[in-house]
């Protein structure tokens, strides 16, 4: 239950899981106090949703980024099992934007985009894990970004909050 989602094993509904097989007792007793830096993550919440439910194949959810290390140990070999890659595997990245080819006919104009932030922005907790503050923190970001966008890239940025409803259904139609 969520009254017991530390301290002692817990039992996991989602028995087939990734969780199931990789968060074992030993590794539970060594990291089941730890807490993130970033946004005070456990993994008790971290595999919450194979603890309490019977359907999950993976079943774990990093809250911050560091999760990711503070946590290496369950992780780790699961994450490199869900991908089928070695755990010498390294990710590369290519930010430059000469080698993206768009598929954009110019018959078929882009009138609205929608942009959707869902990880990794440095001192931000991920989606599971972030708090109410980090949310206002990441949209404010996220505005002072937008606000610098020019030419084909500027537009009006919408908040889910605070919207009136009149504008709210005409971006609907609009779509």
């Amino acid at each position: 239950s969520r009254s017991n989602m530390s301290g002692e094993f817990p039992t996991i509904k989602s028995s087939h899981s990734l969780v199931a097989k990789h968060v074992t007792k030993e590794k539970w007793d060594k990291l089941k106090d730890i807490q993130t830096k970033t946004c005070g993550f456990t993994l008790a919440k971290a595999c919450a949703c194979a603890i309490e439910f019977d359907n999950q194949h993976c079943g774990i959810y990093a809250g911050d980024w560091d999760s990711y290390k503070d946590f290496a140990i369950v992780f780790d070999p699961l994450i490199q099992e869900y991908h089928g890659i070695s755990a010498d595997a390294k990710h590369t990245s290519d930010m430059d934007p000469s080698k993206v080819n768009g598929n954009i006919n110019s018959d078929v104009p882009v009138h609205s985009t929608r942009i959707r932030v869902g990880r990794n922005i440095d001192g931000f907790g991920l989606s599971p894990g972030i708090t109410k503050d980090q949310r206002i923190g990441v949209e404010n970001l996220m505005k002072k970004a937008f606000a610098n966008l020019t030419g084909d890239l500027a537009g009006t940025y919408y908040p889910l909050t605070g919207m009136e409803e009149k504008v709210r259904q005409q971006l609907v139609d609009d779509q």
